[in-house]
């Protein structure tokens, strides 16, 4: 599978890194996980990977709480689910940009092509994935094991007659920091590992504006990754606000452009 990556500085240093949005692949990745106890069953008894069951097992349990998440925004307003939904909302608003872009790159991505202005160096890009990758391994797996110590703390409060909303927050936190951790050491394997790219990353750099040149980057196909220099993207980056930043205007003309999620692309913009 390959996934399409957009890296753009955003405001000041601060950079986004998003990836577009293809429905079609979305609707393939769900069809492949159980939506029913005999479904899960009849996978993981065919199956002979421990590895892949429990991958299975935790996609089936994400995929329950997708559904009760939904079922809360739907609840009339005022009531507890609607509460639990608001109070969740307000919770999910604080997950860094960055992990909802790692999360992206799943164990089925096998190419990344990487979109970015044509102004900038293509090595300084991808030097930031790989550092964004990188970090993103550390922190993520220190959260990981930091959830899962307390996950046994926070089932106390089952003995309540109310629904156990720290339980099952940590929980999906903990669900949210593997899948994190899997993105980026995937994303650090693909940006990684790539004979011979040096050789045609430094013919790129030296002649940066022979079109000859950069389809060379293009062309190969046993690379993990491709390097795609924008001049639409360049020319979008021009509108730039008060505040050093790409204005709101801007960031939407980019999200349409190449099908990026609004919503996360302006988290990059905030959290600067």
């Amino acid at each position: 599978m390959r996934a399409k990556l957009i890296v753009f500085p955003i405001k000041g240093r601060n950079w986004c890194f998003s990836r577009s949005i293809d429905p079609t692949v979305a609707e393939a990745a769900s069809a492949y996980t159980p939506n029913t106890l005999p479904e899960l069953w009849k996978n993981i008894s065919s199956s002979n990977s421990s590895s892949h069951n429990a991958e299975l097992l935790i996609d089936f349990m994400s995929n329950k709480m997708n559904k009760a998440w939904m079922g809360f925004e739907k609840a009339p307003q005022g009531s507890v689910k609607n509460r639990i939904h608001g109070l969740g909302f307000k919770l999910l608003s604080r997950v860094k940009p960055s992990e909802i872009f790692l999360k992206s790159i799943s164990k089925e991505v096998t190419h990344v092509e990487v979109t970015y202005p044509y102004s900038l160096n293509a090595r300084l890009v991808r030097r930031r994935l790989r550092h964004i990758a990188m970090s993103g391994s550390i922190i993520h797996k220190r959260y990981l094991y930091g959830s899962v110590a307390i996950l046994p703390l926070t089932s106390a409060f089952m003995v309540l007659p109310l629904p156990n909303i720290p339980f099952f927050w940590v929980l999906f936190r903990a669900y949210s920091h593997w899948r994190a951790l899997q993105g980026s050491e995937k994303l650090l394997q693909l940006v990684s590992d790539s004979p011979n790219a040096e050789n045609i990353q430094d013919m790129k750099e030296s002649k940066t504006k022979s079109d000859h040149i950069e389809h060379m980057i293009k062309k190969p196909r046993n690379f993990p990754w491709v390097l795609q220099p924008s001049k639409e993207l360049k020319e979008l980056l021009q509108y730039e606000n008060e505040n050093n930043g790409l204005s709101k205007c801007a960031i939407s003309k980019i999200c349409k452009t190449f099908n990026l999620n609004t919503n996360d692309v302006l988290k990059f913009w905030r959290s600067m």
